[in-house]
């Protein structure tokens, strides 16, 4: 009888020995598979291209309703979807539809909160606060390019992508604004002359400077009140007679604000201090020497031509009068051309230019260009 129970004992005991290892096994055998299958997943993915979301330029078009060079800039963004957005502040109530743009890459980018702008005015530089805000929503914006309606590409998306990227500076036209009297004393101390600033609002920002735009509480408040342009004669029956209209500060808000901020947050040492965009400032074209200046030329149908593209193409330097500074443009360490666009076109130029297929060449097709042409 007790042989019997040890016995019974002992085949119990072998029983659930051999379950034990048979788990052991099986849970070896479901391991190892797991092992194995990780390893060859790892291995497929790593033979798969993987896609990584470059850092993309947010293009910020000022217009006044529809964009009339779209099909110039249509060419332009053509198979670059991956690297670029685009925003657009019209008129308040303008919408970019099938029935108001040609171009795939406009249709609907306008922003839902824009605002009626006036020339001269703060409402303009409010406009350029409106589109970064939006543009600063998709974290892949890394650079944030203002563009006006009458803009045009010089270079083809993939040079003008790597001229901007190239750099961890900003492009803004900035320099000392000591001869035309625009600052008002009312500024101080919140904006002390030394920070005053004037260049062109067409800028190239980076996105720590762009928040530092759209955050600013402090500066714009103060263009607001006192950076106004100076009233005209035409509207002195809307507005009240100046007492001494020659002693009215004539400031132009876009022509000084960002410039101004930057300078006032000490980050002028971030900044490459020139414009991508270029303006043929004609200063002879107003018969009325108080207007002289106050806008650049226009290229119309028969100024568009190759020669004026490659002439400005050709332009490698800047020199600003008020600081007996030259600005030496380069890419990559390299001597370049200073501008990625220019202004302003009219449609029928820019249209002619897309026909002769002078827009979009590259930094060696634009030199085998000046070479032919010479």
């Amino acid at each position: 009888m007790k042989r019997k129970v040890v016995y019974q004992q002992q085949q119990k005991f072998n029983y659930k020995w051999k379950r034990k290892v048979f788990a052991a096994i099986l849970l070896g055998f479901c391991f190892g598979s797991l092992v194995l299958m990780q390893c060859q997943y790892t291995r497929i993915m790593s033979l798969r291209p993987r896609f990584v979301q470059k850092p993309k330029i947010a293009f910020l078009f000022i217009a006044r309703n529809r964009l009339p060079l779209e099909m110039v800039w249509d060419k332009f963004f053509k198979a670059q979807e991956s690297r670029f957005s685009i925003y657009v502040h019209s008129r308040p109530g303008f919408l970019f539809s099938k029935g108001t743009t040609r171009s795939i890459y406009f249709l609907d980018r306008q922003v839902n909160d824009s605002i009626q702008v006036d020339w001269g005015g703060a409402s303009m530089i409010e406009a350029e606060r409106i589109l970064l805000r939006h543009a600063l929503a998709d974290p892949f914006n890394d650079r944030f390019v203002f563009l006006s309606d009458s803009c045009i590409p010089l270079y083809n998306f993939s040079y003008t992508y790597n001229y901007i990227m190239s750099t961890s500076t900003s492009f803004v036209d900035s320099f000392a604004d000591t001869k035309e009297g625009r600052y008002n004393p009312k500024m101080a101390p919140v904006i002390p002359i030394h920070n005053w600033r004037k260049g062109s609002q067409w800028a190239v920002l980076t996105r720590k400077h762009a928040e530092i735009v759209v955050n600013d509480t402090t500066v714009f408040p103060m263009f607001q009140q006192h950076c106004k342009r100076k009233s005209l004669p035409e509207f002195w029956r809307e507005h009240s007679f100046p007492a001494d209209p020659s002693k009215e500060h004539n400031c132009i808000p876009d022509e000084h604000y960002v410039q101004t901020l930057l300078a006032q947050e000490s980050l002028e040492g971030e900044l490459t201090r020139r414009s991508l965009t270029y303006s043929s400032w004609d200063l002879s074209s107003s018969k009325d020497h108080e207007r002289r200046g106050w806008h650049p030329a226009t290229y119309k149908y028969a100024d568009a031509t190759p020669l004026l593209i490659q002439s400005i193409k050709e332009i490698d330097n800047i020199y600003y009068e008020t600081e007996h500074r030259r600005e030496w443009c380069s890419d990559k360490g390299k001597p370049s051309s200073c501008f990625l666009f220019a202004r302003k076109f009219t449609r029928p130029a820019a249209l002619r230019l897309l026909t002769m297929s002078v827009l979009g060449a590259n930094s060696n097709e634009a030199i085998r260009e000046s070479k032919h042409a010479k």
